[in-house]
């Protein structure tokens, strides 16, 4: 039995509180057991120097955690001095999202994605990527609703696909989903996973802790993640309703 009662295979309770804020077009609380980030989407019409004349658009990430968002008070990034935890899941969540958008179809705009971890209990990259989807496509809908002289294409052939994470590990030679905290802390290995809705790979990653691992639980990591991208995929569509960009 693990700490909160689930079954290894058992995802944390997921729901996806759209229109969260006033402000931005795209904008989600997320929350996955404890864990819950605030993913905002923002469009601005223009484009980095390194894309100006080239007709293609750009998607940019930021992630950071909120000084209560731990138990011991974390100090904020000041001066634009990042630490390298973040810089390493918001280049994460960048890239990411970018897989699945034609940034061709988007034009000379900017989405920008900010992922701040209001509660942190582990898996908050994974939920950020999964609420940054949902914001985004929140987002894109409200520009189809605004008169523009800038072209945009149907929403559905900007986003190729739709995108989902989420987190395994193996704690006492158990693999185990969607690990919360006190998991994590204790893991021998520690896994995220990024996959289309359509069962494709983003971005696999898997590293021991003071430990190794084999072939086969390698194999069942990756074949109880691609289950759960498919419950969550779900909950995504549950959450858009009619707003659901995709076939």
């Amino acid at each position: 039995m693990r700490i909160d009662g689930r079954k290894p295979n058992e995802l944390r309770p997921l729901r996806f509180k759209r229109n969260f804020t006033k402000q931005a077009p795209g904008s989600v609380l997320v929350s996955c057991g404890k864990t819950t980030v605030l993913c905002t989407c923002t469009i601005e019409q223009s484009v980095p120097p390194f894309l100006l004349g080239k007709g293609k658009g750009w998607l940019s990430a930021e992630y950071s955690m909120l000084p209560g968002s731990t138990g011991r008070r974390k100090p904020r990034d000041r001066a634009g001095k990042v630490d390298g935890r973040s810089v390493e899941i918001q280049r994460l969540i960048g890239r990411s999202l970018r897989a699945i958008v034609n940034l061709e179809k988007l034009g000379e705009r900017t989405l920008w994605i900010d992922c701040d971890v209001l509660d942190a209990d582990g898996g908050t990259r994974t939920a950020s990527i999964n609420g940054a989807f949902v914001a985004m496509v929140d987002a894109l809908r409200s520009l189809e609703k605004k008169p523009s002289d800038k072209p945009l294409a149907p929403i559905n052939e900007i986003l190729k696909d739709s995108i989902a994470a989420i987190s395994l590990g193996i704690v006492d030679n158990k693999v185990l989903l969607d690990l919360c905290y006190e998991e994590d802390a204790g893991a021998e290995v520690d896994s995220n996973l990024v996959m289309t809705g359509s069962g494709m790979f983003i971005e696999v990653q898997a590293s021991g802790e003071e430990s190794v691992f084999d072939q086969k639980q390698l194999d069942s990591m990756l074949k109880l993640g691609k289950q759960a991208i498919g419950e969550i995929k779900l909950e995504q569509m549950k959450a858009l309703g009619s707003n659901w960009p995709l076939d």
